[in-house]
């Protein structure tokens, strides 16, 4: 999954172990930054991009 294509919430949730509503809520409060936003307001994440910050930044849930 390491190609750098977009995946959704919860496919990246899944990823990293998390709940989606976890990483939304953090997307919300800036902890982590998606690497775009749907139209209709639906985060998308890089998941290279997404543990490298999560790294950085050490969000507690």
């Amino acid at each position: 999954m390491e190609d750098g294509r977009l995946l959704s919430t919860g496919e990246a949730a899944r990823a990293l172990g998390l709940t989606s509503r976890s990483l939304t809520r953090w997307a919300k409060e800036g902890r982590v930054t998606p690497a775009m936003v749907t139209p209709g307001g639906q985060y998308r994440f890089r998941l290279d991009d997404l543990r490298r910050e999560l790294r950085e930044k050490s969000p507690r849930d």
